[in-house]
């Protein structure tokens, strides 16, 4: 007979969701849905706000990733100002996300995904967990806190504290970044250096362990979306949106934010709070696309900076070329994380860095805006429409997760059909599920929104726990 398997919540990331596997009559999987079920809606509760505010506001979506928000928030600031940021602004928001980058990606490996890699996919779920690790590895957890402080500590230096800061505004920055700060930075890199390559050469040292993972965990076809430098290089702030094949050919480029709505369509779903964005010119659900640092790996034609373009080039060649495994989002960040490093440094020996003229002040002068730059997880895009007062009309966001939302659902897919048969679901089975969701490090806070009258389906329960009445509305 059938069976419909529920895994809730998943684990080891942030926010809340489940996974539902569909068994047929003969016990294999015959579809998987990845359904996000926390609702928060900030795109409707910004609606009369200042523009003034929408940086310190949609920062507080999340507190791993409050960066990107603040960041793009001050982009489409700048936009509505229609007003060219100090070269010293741009440079410490850029300073700001390479340390974001830094703490999120080692969050993610360290903490979220490490004790697969090291305790065992079939191990006690009790302890495969950070404690775990940190039983059995303590010097490699230890140092894994220690480079997520450091990219935490960056944010602090700038906005005077690790989240929810309102440092960046329309314009520019609030204030320099002051020359006791950026002698700790600069005091601490060889440390976070020390410890990303120990990082990677254990990584590099598990994949041929992890064959099977690398083949079923998220392998398919799929375009890449990234923003990209002038040169082509690796991009985190600026740049123009690129998209590229599994063949690695170019399939768009130079693309701008402000026409967004011209590649990118919106779908949804009745069983996720959680938007399905598409490529148009695909269609839904063909135009799956993928973004973040193995999107960001792909579109680029080299970082860089000395270091990470020679990790770059190893990371190519294990990945065959295009790296079209979603196993590999994992190595990606690790290269991510030194790549961000050796920017740190090169702005660290740059005067610009200690400037005080880091704020251009303007009135507004649009009423329209749209603006992006590149999350740890993927390119965001923040939309806003004001009125002649500046209060806020009309929000749409499109989240780093939120793009990656049908690759998600297909790599669940991918590996629950592999591993799941003929009735035979053992624990480490479902939890090589969860590990697909946790290849793309979901931020589910910052991804759930409204697209017009959303399904909701409420539970009544007593307090004995039992079911009173389920109120749904499709």
């Amino acid at each position: 007979m059938s069976k419909t398997i529920v895994i809730d919540p998943v684990t080891r990331i942030e926010g809340h969701a489940k996974i539902s596997i569909f068994l047929n009559d003969q016990g294999n999987v015959d579809d998987v849905r990845f359904h996000v079920v926390e609702y928060r809606g900030f795109e409707k509760f910004c609606e009369g706000r200042p523009m003034w505010e929408m940086a310190g506001i949609t920062a507080r979506i999340c507190g791993i990733c409050p960066v990107s928000h603040l960041l793009c928030a001050a982009k489409t600031g700048d936009k509505l100002l229609a007003v060219q940021i100090p070269p010293a602004g741009e440079k410490l928001r850029r300073l700001m996300n390479l340390g974001q980058i830094t703490q999120s990606h080692a969050l993610s490996f360290f903490h979220l995904s490490s004790p697969d890699f090291l305790l065992g996919w079939d191990s006690d779920p009790a302890t495969r967990n950070v404690f775990g690790l940190i039983a059995a590895d303590p010097d490699l957890a230890r140092a894994g806190i220690r480079l997520r402080q450091f990219g935490q500590t960056v944010i602090e230096l700038l906005g005077a504290k690790k989240i929810h800061s309102a440092w960046s505004v329309p314009g520019g920055v609030r204030s320099p970044l002051s020359e006791e700060g950026r002698q700790w930075i600069v005091d601490r890199l060889p440390e976070a250096k020390e410890t990303v390559y120990l990082a990677l050469n254990l990584f590099k040292n598990m994949l041929d362990r992890f064959q099977t993972e690398v083949a079923e965990f998220g392998k398919f076809p799929s375009l890449f979306m990234g923003l990209v430098g002038k040169n082509n290089e690796w991009e985190h702030y600026g740049g123009s949106l690129r998209f590229t094949d599994s063949e690695g050919n170019i399939v768009a480029d130079n693309l701008s934010e402000d026409n967004y709505a011209d590649f990118i369509g919106e779908s949804v779903e009745k069983w996720s709070y959680l938007k399905f964005p598409y490529y148009k010119s695909l269609g839904y659900p063909d135009g799956i696309y993928r973004v973040g640092p193995l999107a960001r790996l792909n579109v680029c034609h080299h970082i860089g900076t000395p270091e990470a373009d020679q990790e770059l080039e190893e990371y190519r060649q294990r990945a065959g070329g295009v790296a079209t495994s979603s196993f590999f989002y994992h190595y990606a960040r690790l290269v991510e994380i030194l790549a961000c490093l050796e920017a740190i440094e090169l702005l660290m020996a740059d005067p610009d860095i200690l400037s005080k003229n880091c704020r251009a002040k303007a009135e507004i002068n649009c009423t329209e805006a749209v603006g992006v730059s590149e999350a740890p997880r993927g390119t965001l895009f923040h939309h806003y429409k004001i009125d002649e007062d500046g209060l806020i009309k009309k929000v749409n966001l499109i989240i780093a997760t939120g793009n990656n939302n049908l690759a998600m659902n297909k790599t669940v897919a991918q590996i629950a059909k592999h591993y799941i048969r003929n009735h035979d679901v053992q624990e480490g089975f479902l939890n090589r599920v969860e590990a697909g969701i946790r290849c793309y490090d979901p931020c589910l806070s910052c991804s759930t929104h409204a697209a017009g009258q959303m399904p909701l389906m409420i539970d009544l329960v007593n307090p004995q726990g039992e079911l009173i009445k389920s109120i749904q509305r499709d």
